[in-house]
């Protein structure tokens, strides 16, 4: 895995059960842990002197080992926040082994930065697993030529019938097959010719 690739998961504050979106980045050499509520946002950057500490503090081999334990919490559900009125702290995993990390808020003009960076590399990461899971341009959703298969019926291709439609005879019924269509009385038709 690339460390220089942004990681994402979402994160829940237990008090609040609000949702934060929790990302680490690298950017201007730097590796970032972030949070984000889409209105506000908390950031510890992390030199490489820095960074090597933390990894000596929390006996982890490598910024990609944070990396992988951030998501595999997030994975299943072991990642918290707790909001404080100027920091949150993220607790990543439980027990003697849990990860702790405090992060500053970033105040207006810094925040709406960091915010907009993010918007485009979620962009530019979703165009990515587009483009390598080879998926259409188009939506399928949007396709024109795509029909709705359950309400047609189905075309015999190059294979054995899989049902055979009994023919309608004239005059049964369509919604109960088993009884004819009554038809009105005409009368009876006298000769008066004797």
């Amino acid at each position: 895995m690339d460390v220089s690739q942004t990681s994402y998961c979402t994160v829940l504050d237990k008090n609040s059960q609000c949702q934060f979106i929790c990302y680490t980045c690298r950017k201007n050499g730097a590796f970032n842990i972030c949070l984000t509520d889409a209105a506000d946002v908390w950031s510890m950057e992390y030199t490489e002197d820095q960074l090597k500490q933390f990894r000596q503090k929390f006996a982890l081999k490598s910024t990609e080992d944070y990396t992988l334990k951030l998501r595999s919490a997030c994975g299943s559900g072991d990642v918290s926040v707790v909001m404080h009125e100027s920091s949150a702290e993220l607790h990543v995993g439980s027990g003697p082994a849990a990860l702790s990390v405090t992060l500053l808020r970033l105040d207006g003009p810094q925040a709406t930065e960091e915010l907009k960076e993010l918007l485009f590399r979620m962009a530019d990461s979703l165009a990515q697993l587009d483009s390598e899971c080879g998926s259409p341009s188009v939506s399928p959703v949007k396709n024109h030529q795509r029909r709705a298969t359950g309400f047609e019926p189905r075309q015999h291709q190059n294979c054995a019938p899989s049902v055979t439609v009994k023919k309608r005879l004239p005059g049964v019924s369509l919604i109960n097959p088993g009884t004819k269509k009554k038809r009105q009385a005409t009368g009876v038709a006298f000769d008066d010719d004797d």
